[in-house]
């Protein structure tokens, strides 16, 4: 049976992740090796993704070294009726004034059957071509892949880790003992927030992405 969707909170602000992102856990042993490998794939994941402007082409690069799905290639699904206006202080991160629109656009980036991530993504459309306004406007095209011809950077405001596979201090403390079963792996492991830049320095959009168990739903290699 899934877990119900979890809720988290960000700066005042609910993101839900659905129920359907849980997909992992199920195949990994609760075995000190098994978390230290759990440990090591989140830390490189998150360092994948703080180090890569496009989120969406790290989400196909995990996708394709990790087996999730028989062609790697990221699709967002956009969910009906999501709207959440920018609050004061996104409107400063984004450097526009009271009056200038900010639209908003929640999707859940899938590859193959699996939701990956859930993204919040508010965006100036003054800043980008007619062409990106109408591709975000009227189909499901993911943000990174319509917004590409930008050559944007990012730049992190908050990163969090929402699953711990070990304890705090086991490296002073060792490993901890096995347990029965296998790991349950939560909902949403990773949590973060950014602002994207065109060359010209100008911010265009602010997203919060939240990544899910569905990253690690593929077998462990062989472990001790």
């Amino acid at each position: 049976m899934r877990a119900p969707g979890a809720l988290l909170l960000l700066s005042g602000l609910f993101f839900a992740v659905p129920a359907a992102a849980t997909e992992g856990g199920s195949m990994w042993p609760d075995t000190p090796d098994a978390r230290l490998e759990l440990e090591a794939l989140v830390a490189t994941l998150d360092a994948r993704l703080l180090s890569h402007p496009s989120a969406t082409l790290t989400l196909e690069g995990w996708c394709l070294d990790h087996g999730l799905a028989p062609v790697a290639h990221v699709v967002a699904r956009r969910v009906p009726g999501a709207m959440r206006a920018p609050s004061a202080g996104q409107r400063r991160e984004l450097a526009v004034g009271a009056e200038e629109e900010v639209a908003y656009r929640r999707v859940e980036l899938a590859c193959g059957g699996r939701v990956l991530s859930v993204a919040d993504n508010w965006y100036v459309p003054a800043r980008l071509t007619p062409a990106m306004n109408g591709l975000l406007a009227r189909t499901d095209t993911a943000f990174g892949h319509v917004v590409a011809d930008l050559h944007f950077t990012r730049r992190t405001l908050e990163s969090t880790r929402l699953f711990a596979p070990l304890p705090d201090g086991w490296e002073r403390d060792g490993l901890p003992p096995a347990g029965a079963g296998t790991i349950a792996i939560p909902a949403a492991i990773l949590r973060h927030r950014a602002l994207l830049y065109r060359q010209d320095g100008v911010p265009f959009s602010e997203v919060v992405e939240t990544y899910t168990g569905a990253m690690l739903d593929f077998p462990p290699p062989p472990l001790k």
